[in-house]
């Protein structure tokens, strides 16, 4: 990042008032002010519940000039697009605005704010505790059908497994736009993705994930504790 947008975002957030008007404790959330450049991006600070594994970081992008908001829930990360903003000011606004109720929306879960749509698809009523167990070859099932995640661009993380101290893990979702279930594993938090539990509607998903999903798990844990290996060599 060049020096110049470092000293810029620096007198920006100055001028703004915005750390000094964050509370260091909230509904959880433990604050860590940051204000380092890593790449093309300023990470400003961030807010985390490492018990629940959820974060909201604030950052500068320089490659697209823009105030940014990323979540981080167990390993996976997006951004809020209502969050994004080139100015400063605006950006101030929308965190005082939506910032508290957003770490409130991390902590619990409300069923009417879950899409029409997948409430129509009998997501939150599947009856999943018959073929996804709560543990299963070191992963432990970090989120559920009966409280899904939204993420970006349509898609509901509806079902999540997870080795935190691999950064590994094996991830369900559901595409309200394509009307599609689909899947993608973690490998020391490097996607890896896969096709075979593609389907259309909740019996078919369900067939695969009888025949496919201890295979996975066994195949992601595998693959991780390989290059747990190779990294200590």
């Amino acid at each position: 990042m060049k020096e110049e947008t470092i000293e810029k975002i620096k007198a920006n957030l100055e001028e703004s008032g915005l750390l000094n008007d964050l509370p260091q404790e909230w509904h959880g959330f433990h604050l860590r002010r940051l204000n380092q450049a890593s790449g093309d991006v300023y990470d400003i600070c961030v807010y985390g519940n490492e018990a629940l594994h959820k974060y909201a970081s604030l950052y500068f992008h320089e490659e697209t000039h823009e105030y940014k908001l990323r979540l981080k829930i167990g390993l996976i990360e997006f951004c809020r697009i209502e969050f994004i903003t080139a100015s400063i000011d605006t950006f101030v606004e929308l965190l005082h605005n939506q910032l508290e109720s957003l770490l409130v929306e991390l902590t619990e879960f409300h069923v009417e704010q879950v899409s029409s749509i997948v409430r129509h698809k009998k997501i939150l009523e599947w009856d999943y505790t018959r073929f996804l167990p709560a543990e299963a070859e070191g992963f432990s099932r970090y989120i559920s059908p009966d409280a899904p995640i939204k993420i970006n661009n349509g898609s509901y993380v509806i079902a999540d497994y997870v080795d935190f101290d691999m950064e590994s893990g094996v991830t369900f979702y559901y595409n309200i736009y394509r009307d599609e279930f689909f899947s993608e594993a973690r490998i020391w938090n490097i996607p890896n993705v896969t096709y075979e539990f593609d389907s259309s509607d909740l019996e078919e998903l369900e067939e695969k994930l009888r025949a496919r999903l201890m295979p996975r798990l066994m195949q992601v844990r595998a693959w991780a504790e390989k290059e747990a290996k190779e990294r200590m060599v």
